[in-house]
């Protein structure tokens, strides 16, 4: 083929995507992070999460057990304090190990090594006492995450002040727990209560429901729950439009690890069709949240 026929033209005629003034800084960590493909992105949603902040919207953050085990505690009490989260929802699993850390200081287990001798998930103190709390907030009407907090307040566990739960509930902060029987190492334990661990979840079930009732506007956050919570939050979604409340406008967010179908489905995309915004972020927990906590506590007043 011959190629001199070939037409071609000035550079100065052509888009692009990619530009100088929107490259990396030297400076502060803002400016470090270029405003390109993902970074400009991250900018976006950690601006409409700050939005929904400051305008006194509803602010929903979802976590799943490795946030905890990551040691990011303290980033989440903090945003608590703020006014920056105004829901906490985790699966059984965070809720575990947040008890844990309340408890000793420290949490998960070799699992592997437990598994060996039928030892894995029997350690008696946690069993006891989570299902204890379990079991008076049945009688009560209340949900799992209120009876954690309380438990926990209540106790003179040393490393309490350390405790997402035990904030929310001394801060009135709506704090539930998701769980499905059987997936949690509490259920296998002889004080277990299946009617107890079912109706408490479920009131924890319906106080996330009022909650999403009133996002619009606002934002939710997903971090690291691969399957419970997105299941859950679509399901209160669509309670709350059920019952006639405008919850159309909001932004949506997922962190996590790999990208898997029900975060990225579930949170972001089917949510967000109607209006609002979702936002997908690929990476350890142990780095993504620290960068979130950092760049929305510089717009927080």
């Amino acid at each position: 083929m011959d190629f001199s026929n070939i037409k071609t033209y000035p550079i100065e005629k052509r888009g692009n995507k990619a530009e100088t003034k929107d490259f990396s800084k030297i400076g502060d960590i803002e400016n470090l992070i270029p405003n390109i493909l993902a970074g400009e992105n991250f900018k976006k949603m950690v601006e409409a999460v700050a939005e929904a902040a400051a305008n006194n919207r509803t602010v929903i953050v979802m976590i799943g057990g490795h946030v905890i085990k990551c040691g990011l505690s303290p980033l989440l009490i903090d945003l608590m304090k703020r006014k920056a989260i105004t829901h906490i929802a985790m699966n059984g699993a965070a809720s575990i190990h947040d008890f844990e850390i309340a408890f000793q200081g420290a949490t998960s287990e070799d699992v592997q090594k437990g598994l060996k001798d039928g030892s894995f998930g029997m350690v008696e103190e946690t069993g006891k006492y989570m299902n204890e709390a379990i079991n008076e907030a049945y009688k009560t009407g209340k949900g799992q995450g209120f009876a954690f907090g309380r438990k926990i307040v209540e106790s003179n566990y040393k490393n309490k002040s350390q405790s997402i739960l035990a904030f929310a509930y001394e801060n009135k902060i709506p704090a539930t727990v998701h769980v499905a029987i059987g997936t949690d190492i509490i259920h296998q334990h002889p004080t277990c209560s299946g009617a107890a661990t079912g109706e408490t979840t479920y009131n924890d079930f319906k106080l996330l429901a009022e909650s999403v009732s009133k996002l619009e506007g606002g934002a939710v956050l997903n971090f690291g729950s691969a399957v419970i919570l997105p299941e859950v939050f679509l399901k209160t979604l669509t309670i709350a439009r059920n019952l006639g409340n405008n919850v159309k406008h909001f932004t949506a967010v997922n962190f996590d690890m790999f990208s898997q179908y029900r975060p990225d489905v579930n949170v972001v995309k089917r949510p967000t069709a109607e209006g609002g915004k979702g936002y997908s972020f690929i990476g350890q927990h142990e780095l993504l949240i620290p960068l979130f906590y950092q760049m929305l506590t510089r717009r927080l007043k």
